[in-house]
């Protein structure tokens, strides 16, 4: 393998920080549009929520059919396929005219853009010596890093000044420039391989090996259910400060960007810890801290204390737990598997992703126009993890490399 030359590694890491950017783009440019959505679809903001829940259900599908045909296809086809198909989703989504067309048109459209998350990390493999992998995955969270800060921005000033349609066109613009680079500069890191089975049985088989790893089944589920509490957040959050607040839509994007800061931050800050500490000791101390700190929000939501401020700095700390959390515990699921690593990194984003869709859904059920879903279903999955933690946390035995956690924590990015 050859490293590429430093002046065409620009233009590649920064190709793949985009199209790993597609997930936040498109999650955290919409948020600040949902009063306006529900307004415009006739329909309300519960129902609007549900729209993001789909879009986690899409890429929780896309990153398990997407491993195979990278394999099987190449890198460069099903990006294309993928790409397209989540432009015409997202033209859908502008001109749908009912809430249910865009819960429709939303999975679609995770379904297509998934496949930019999956390949990214695939052809960082593929284009990089494995000496310098933890180098580029850690410019790529740079890159990533930008997205959920300016994104919620964006889309308010979008939404406030020309409609909240235009967040999709300008989705769609991003879509065409990345397709532009995937073409021009971008070289087809890995051909077609017609040897490769995309057979349910042998890619079942596969998955269930991976089951039987009870270190595996302790982090994934323990991380998918602590970090269905970010979620929850991002479900819950544009009626929390939009609605039940009053702020405007350029205020929740400062909030939502000073939240977001704190698990990007903490995430930075669990590589100087790995030098000293364990995976799992910083799991421990994070999980516990993590379900104080959200005993603490639920509490004051259910007796009726929260402000603004001690919302957002609550939620702050809850993330920045998040950043701990989630790359290590992830970084443990995958410490036990070699040739098999890839559908072990499908099956465990598939839960994650699967629990985090679920719980998101939940904030949609039982929204009743106050603080206490959102920050209900918060507490649950924070507690709930700590207890799955801590029933089971003997059954750790491999350690992760501090590579595999920096990689695991811009997978974190991709779906903030």
């Amino acid at each position: 393998m050859n490293t590429p030359k430093k002046q065409s590694q620009f233009y590649l890491i920064l190709i793949l920080g985009l199209m790993s950017a597609i997930g936040p783009l498109s999650i955290d440019m919409y948020l600040p549009a949902f009063p306006s959505i529900a307004k415009g679809l006739n329909s309300s903001i519960d129902r609007v929520t549900l729209s993001l829940s789909s879009f986690f259900v899409g890429i929780s599908i896309g990153q398990l059919v997407y491993g195979p045909l990278l394999e099987r296809y190449g890198r460069k086809m099903p990006l294309y396929f993928g790409l397209s198909l989540y432009a015409v989703s997202a033209l859908a989504c502008a001109t749908a005219v009912s809430v249910e067309m865009l819960i429709l048109f939303r999975f679609f459209q995770a379904l297509g853009g998934c496949v930019g998350m999956v390949a990214s990390r695939a052809m960082v493999r593929d284009l990089f010596d494995v000496k310098d992998n933890a180098k580029v995955f850690s410019t790529l969270m740079l890159v990533i890093a930008v997205s959920p800060i300016i994104a919620p921005t964006l889309g308010g000033f979008i939404s406030t000044y020309l409609g909240w349609r235009y967040i999709f066109v300008m989705l769609i613009i991003v879509i065409a420039l990345i397709l532009a680079g995937i073409y021009f500069l971008l070289p087809d890191s890995k051909g077609a391989d017609a040897n490769y089975s995309l057979q349910p049985k042998a890619i079942l088989a596969s998955f269930g090996s991976v089951l039987k790893n009870p270190q595996f089944l302790l982090y994934t589920f323990s991380g998918a259910v602590a970090s269905a509490g970010l979620y929850a957040f991002i479900s819950g959050s544009p009626y929390v400060f939009i609605e039940f607040f009053k702020q405007s839509q350029q205020h929740y994007g400062w909030g939502f960007a000073f939240v977001a800061s704190g698990l990007i931050g903490s995430s930075q800050l669990n590589s100087f810890l790995l030098k000293k500490y364990h995976s799992d000791q910083i799991i421990q101390v994070a999980l516990y801290f993590q379900s104080t700190v959200a005993i603490f929000l639920v509490a004051s939501a259910i007796f009726g204390f929260a402000t603004l401020v001690s919302t957002l700095l609550l939620v702050f700390l809850f993330l920045c737990c998040q950043g701990f959390i989630f790359p290590n515990a992830s970084a443990l699921s995958m410490a036990p598997f070699g040739h098999n690593a890839g559908n072990a990194s499908a099956l465990m984003g598939f839960i994650q992703m699967s629990v985090g869709a679920f719980m998101s859904a939940m904030v949609s059920v039982l929204h009743n126009q106050s603080l206490v879903p959102m920050t209900g279903v918060m507490a649950f999955c924070s507690i709930t993890a700590s207890l799955i933690y801590t029933l089971n946390k003997s059954k750790a035995v491999q350690k992760p490399s501090i590579q595999l956690v920096e990689e695991e924590e811009v997978e974190m990015i991709n779906t903030l």
